[in-house]
């Protein structure tokens, strides 16, 4: 099922190590485009993409299909002028129509820039929005319903040259039904346009988080897309063997649902059915029913997907059955998994299934389209990201007191949209990219036992003691211990202590406390989940050491605000603005008294 990791290290008179595969990168395509052709040349009729339509039914396309749609869409959008200097805009989240158009703006040679939802519906003063169309100058911009996101659309404003919906474009004045793009003939032009994609060339531009300022578009080339799939088929060889089927919410906008899962069923021949769910409490009984449909074969998620997920395979053991029912990986990304969910996880397929599905983990970034590191071999600490796949090697530097994961080779970006000052500080003299990420060798005597994630460099702190405080090991470690827990901030820089302030996961508090929480001064307080959160603290902090240990944690009626920055688009706190905003809430847990909502350890 997995290659078996071989991996060189280099110790340099620095202090930093450098590492890479022994084995070597195979060819690969030369665009994204060539993936879709080479499959619906050979398999025209195998289902690609799938969809509940109206009926609640799935509506799905085959790689034939989808190959002369994308052919008629690219030639259309060639004939409104868009081309490598004028990009295609995306506002609206993932959906056949938009799939369709990626294929159609890849094929043509038109750059791709799926912007968040988060950003469309959720921002109240569209800011993003408007200094990504400032920067971007798309040629058209395109979302799939032109009442619901003619905010967002209005906030791009000028900058457009024009605007397609897929339904409404009578609320959006001048814009154009997608159905009158769709009826274009594919010509001479569009094939041209393929013809000339290299390895060079901008498929994407996809836009970080923006948490600390404006978002940044980060140029994705095909050679980084079509290099990171092959990498990874050679260390997953089962992808060669049995096409993957995929249920997936992870959004477009981003690297792990947009290039990872998405090229990742394009490369290899397989099926993306779109949930139209995600990790929410009114939204994820859709996603529980389309995995109990499609049974995939590989699962992808996030910490807070899991954390929702395995709550509802422990209650429903037929469900659990569906799920891996043909399901050959778990695999997590974005943010170390709780080992708490790892084993609960493990637990589940080998009682359910009768056999071992590995749980899994990888490390990446935007700007490197994104795999990295990933864990092809069997683990026990949950932080573990892996070793280095082909095709790329990882500097280990040394930064103060930690050691900086940096990157260089096929799939690394060549740098930001229109952002030379940016593009260049961001490799370091040798072209490695600066990752800002801390890892740490899992056996310092192994190099193919990898490395475990340490967190952001930038969040780490010390105590009054002088003790360094790793942020994202202690938030993994709280997280773990107690599930009832979606997220935390850790709180302790120049305090005697480490804390947290903290947001329930409503699906684990329930069968704590069943009832309704009451709220006082922003705080969510109960006799009952503060002794049972104390507890599992000090179970925590009896192993743990003093920069380890967790002494209180205060619970957090509102949510993160992405206006205001203390969360990105993609979900992920920003430790810094969390408690730059709330430091009220940091003075109750530091108080001589602390609040009566605070929970103790052990109290």
């Amino acid at each position: 099922m997995f290659a078996i990791p071989e991996i060189d290290r280099e110790d340099r008179p620095d202090g930093s190590l450098v590492f890479r595969s022994r084995q070597p990168l195979a060819p690969y395509p030369e665009s994204v485009a060539s993936m879709l052709r080479d499959w619906a040349d050979r398999d025209p009729g195998h289902p690609l993409i799938a969809e509940r339509d109206a009926d609640d039914r799935w509506r799905t396309l085959t790689y034939g299909e989808v190959r002369a749609r994308a052919d008629a869409l690219g030639q259309a959008l060639l004939d409104r002028g868009l081309g490598p200097d004028r990009p295609l805009m995306v506002l609206s989240g993932n959906s056949t129509s938009h799939f369709l158009l990626t294929m159609g703006a890849l094929t043509a040679g038109v750059p791709l820039a799926p912007i968040s939802v988060a950003y469309s519906l959720m921002s109240g003063d569209h800011a993003r929005i408007k200094a990504i169309g400032e920067l971007l100058r798309p040629g058209l911009v395109f979302a799939e319903d032109g009442a619901r996101f003619r905010a967002a659309i209005e906030a791009v404003g000028a900058a457009a040259g024009g605007v397609v919906v897929r339904t409404g474009a009578d609320d959006v004045p001048g814009a154009e039904p997608l159905a009158e793009l769709e009826r274009t003939r594919a010509g001479d032009a569009v094939e041209s346009a393929y013809r000339a994609l290299t390895g060079d060339s901008v498929a994407k531009i996809l836009f970080t988080s923006g948490s600390t300022g404006a978002p940044k578009g980060v140029l994705n080339t095909h050679r980084m897309l079509c290099s990171n799939q092959q990498a990874m088929r050679q260390v997953w060889p089962f992808l060669a063997e049995e096409r993957p089927v995929l249920a997936d919410w992870l959004p477009w906008s981003h690297t792990f649902g947009g290039n990872h899962n998405m090229n990742m069923v394009l490369h290899n021949g397989g099926t993306l059915y779109l949930d139209d769910g995600k990790p929410a409490p009114q939204l994820f009984a859709r996603t529980l029913r389309n995995l109990r449909d499609v049974r995939p074969t590989v699962a992808f998620n996030v910490p807070a997907g899991y954390a929702q997920l395995v709550p509802a395979l422990e209650a429903d053991r037929e469900f659990a059955g569906a799920f891996f029912s043909r399901l050959r990986l778990v695999f997590n990304a974005a943010a170390a998994l709780p080992s708490g969910l790892r084993d609960r996880l493990s637990a589940l397929a080998h009682d359910v299934a009768g056999r071992d599905v590995p749980v899994t983990g990888s490390w990446g970034a935007t700007e490197t389209a994104p795999a990295v590191t990933t864990a092809h071999y069997p683990f026990t600490d949950a932080r573990c990201i892996g070793v280095p796949i082909p095709g790329l090697e990882v500097k280990l530097a040394p930064v103060g007191e930690a050691r900086e994961i940096r990157v260089r080779g096929d799939a690394v970006t060549p740098g930001y949209l229109h952002r030379p000052e940016l593009s260049e500080t961001a490799f370091d003299e040798e072209g490695y990219y600066r990752s800002g990420d801390a890892v740490a060798l899992a056996d310092p005597g192994d190099p193919g036992a990898g490395f475990v994630f340490q967190g952001r460099i930038a969040e780490d702190f010390k105590l009054t003691s002088g003790t360094f405080v790793r942020v994202g090991t202690v938030r993994t470690a709280l997280l773990s211990a107690v599930p009832v827990l979606s997220d935390a901030v850790i709180c302790g820089e120049n305090q005697a202590f480490v804390s947290a302030l903290a947001w329930l996961n409503e699906a684990e508090s329930r069968s704590v406390v069943p009832g309704e929480l009451s709220v006082r001064d922003g705080c969510v307080a109960h006799p009952r989940l503060a002794e049972h959160v104390g507890r599992l603290l000090a179970r925590l902090n009896a192993s743990a050491g003093s920069s380890g240990r967790v002494e209180r944690v205060l619970l957090l009626s509102e949510p993160p605000r992405l206006d205001a920055g203390e969360i990105t688009d993609k979900g992920y706190l920003n430790q810094r603005k969390v408690l730059e905003l709330r430091a009220s809430f940091v003075e109750k847990l530091y108080a001589e008294r602390p609040h009566e909502a605070v929970i103790i350890a052990g109290g």
